[in-house]
């Protein structure tokens, strides 16, 4: 069985929710990734934020960067995989809620992320194309 684990990029890090979008942008570029989970103070996933995130709902409001924290930009309730789940689980769970990006946590803790780009590169080609098909029909009929 693969797991999410087995199929995560590794060393995924957090961004502390009272970090500055300027500080967040900053570890983006550190990391080459688009996306960091945010944590609360008890370490504790509570969203993700995305660099279009910041251009968006920051920069193109004319908000400053270093002013807004990145625990202001968390909304709704943040999906997550436990490393043990099933492909199918991650599958699902992405397909469900229409995310690109799923942190994976073990024992409370996150150790990594999955992207698109990590399902193209791990999984068949009928997977995948099962799996877009169903992800892109649907947001296109919304």
């Amino acid at each position: 069985m693969t797991t999410a684990g087995d199929i995560m990029h590794r060393g995924a890090q957090w961004i502390p929710a009272h970090e500055t979008l300027d500080r967040a942008a900053q570890l983006m570029r550190e990391l080459n990734v688009g996306a960091l989970p945010i944590s609360d103070e008890n370490e504790r996933l509570c969203g993700i934020l995305t660099d279009r995130d910041i251009v968006v709902g920051c920069v193109a409001m004319g908000h400053d960067p270093a002013r807004v924290t990145a625990g202001e930009m968390a909304k709704g309730t943040p999906r997550w995989i436990d490393a043990e789940a099933d492909v199918g689980e991650v599958l699902r769970e992405m397909r469900e809620y229409r995310i690109r990006r799923l942190p994976v946590i073990q024992d409370k803790r996150l150790v990594g992320m999955i992207s698109e780009a990590d399902l193209a590169r791990h999984l068949a080609k009928d997977q995948i194309a099962s799996w877009a098909q169903s992800v892109y029909a649907t947001t296109a009929m919304h």
